[in-house]
């Protein structure tokens, strides 16, 4: 990030609320469940699948996590009752991971078990590096007892594809990015080259090994390596689909669809909307121009 970039997502971040949900809006799905769905109804009448993810993270309390939970609990249950092609994004950090870590695991349990029971899927999310551990031990835990579970790897960071190697031995549904947290460089790469570089080892192997993976990717680059490299391993349809995020290179998003391959959208909403924008725009940092120009042209 240009320190130009930075004044700019710096700028924006101290804009009212209000002002940064005028051009975050494109990315959130809304700021309820309805909303969500909509968008999802929408998505899916072009054939394209989604992910449903109730913002927030990073709890501060059992009972926030227990609403959490429930929140996530009737997002599950209303994409079957919908009919709808989608399933649900959890982070661990919202289920209470930070506070317990069996508190957690049973939360997300319990979401499994009921996805499990309506025929769906739960994938937990990645996040930082303090988590990294501890929700691959959750992942293994519960996966033992219900494979309606995958899990999120990020090329970035050094250990990806070490624990690619030992996740492939249990049949790991994965989705594969590149990672938008801050980390260190003692444990996260940090040239452009070298993380497309590791994304595309690591979903090799992943590939060769057979196991099904969402490749996550607004990356142009990526997404064309990622057909070369799925015909030249002969990769049938049904082991892998491609992610994107809501509102992000949609032009990318009809391209993939239109040439055959299934593709997933992540749909956040909910009212922790604020700190998932910020976010994007950290990782995304010519978001803070657009939204800066369109400000004083919305003034």
């Amino acid at each position: 990030m240009s320190v130009f970039q930075k004044i700019l997502v710096k700028t924006v971040s101290t804009m009212p609320k209000k002002v940064v949900w005028l051009f975050s809006k494109k990315y959130i799905a809304g700021t309820n469940l309805q909303s969500a769905l909509d968008v999802v109804n929408n998505l899916n009448s072009k054939g394209i699948y989604a992910t449903l993810d109730v913002l927030g993270e990073a709890v501060t309390n059992k009972e926030e996590a227990l609403i959490a939970k429930n929140n996530a609990m009737l997002a599950l249950n209303s994409i079957v009752r919908e009919n709808l092609m989608a399933n649900l994004s959890v982070k661990p950090t919202q289920m209470g991971l930070s506070i317990d870590k069996d508190f957690a695991c049973e939360q997300i349990l319990e979401l499994v078990k009921r996805a499990n029971e309506l025929n769906n899927f739960v994938r937990i999310d990645m996040e930082d590096s303090p988590y990294t551990s501890s929700t691959i031990e959750i992942y293994k835990q519960i996966y033992e007892q219900y494979p309606n579970l995958g899990i999120v790897l990020q090329a970035y960071l050094k250990r990806t594809y070490d624990d690619a190697v030992i996740l492939n031995k249990i049949g790991t549904n994965y989705r594969l990015c590149k990672g938008i947290y801050i980390e260190p460089p003692t444990i996260a790469y940090k040239d452009k080259k070298v993380i497309r570089d590791n994304f595309m080892n690591v979903l090799e192997l992943i590939l060769k090994n057979g196991n099904y993976v969402g490749i996550a990717t607004h990356d142009k680059y990526l997404i064309e390596k990622s057909y070369k490299l799925i015909k030249d391993l002969n990769i049938p349809k049904d082991k892998f689909e491609f992610q994107m995020l809501l509102g992000v290179r949609e032009d990318l998003r009809d391209k993939i669809n239109s040439d055959g391959y299934k593709i997933r959208i992540y749909v956040p909403f909910g009212k922790d909307w604020y700190a998932y924008s910020m976010r994007r725009l950290q990782e995304n940092p010519q978001l803070a121009g657009h939204i800066f120009k369109e400000f004083f042209a919305f003034r």
